[in-house]
């Protein structure tokens, strides 16, 4: 990968913060789709903002239709057929683990595939490889009508 604006970024945040190099395969799923979620949320509000100033209860709104695990189970099941065999392994540790915390308001299968879908991106984010991680993202949200992502 080039260097670029972002390993100009990692690399600052790395020193800034004094963060030390960890080994990515030493993280368990739910820990990947921790900073997974954090991930996309991030781009998904970034890209509800850049739609324009609004009151913060609309931007809410707008942002959660995406951030659901309905929403991001169906994204996720777009996105499967264009896994590397090392993303499918990653995605499915993430679908298979045992979460502390129940599904709220969704069913067990979407909060699984979501569960993974953030492990993905979790671990896509932590490796660096944050153009690949774009690319699935956008897979995943053309492949949403704009009625689901509003629900």
């Amino acid at each position: 990968m080039e260097k670029g604006i972002e390993f100009e970024f990692h690399d600052y945040i790395h020193e800034v913060l004094s963060l030390q190099e960890v080994d990515i395969a030493s993280y368990s799923p739910l820990v990947l789709a921790y900073i997974g979620d954090s991930i996309y949320d991030l781009i998904i509000k970034t890209m509800v903002v850049n739609k324009g100033n609004k009151q913060v209860h609309k931007l809410h709104d707008e942002t959660s239709g995406f951030v659901q695990a309905s929403t991001q189970s169906l994204m996720m099941r777009t996105m499967q057929q264009y896994l590397t065999e090392e993303e499918h392994a990653i995605y499915r540790r993430g679908r298979n683990a045992k979460s502390v915390s129940p599904a709220k308001n969704q069913s067990i299968t979407d909060y699984r595939r979501a569960t993974g879908f953030e492990a993905l991106l979790g671990y896509l984010y932590l490796k660096e490889d944050y153009k690949r991680l774009m690319d699935l993202v956008k897979i995943g949200l053309d492949s949403l009508n704009p009625e689901q992502a509003a629900e």
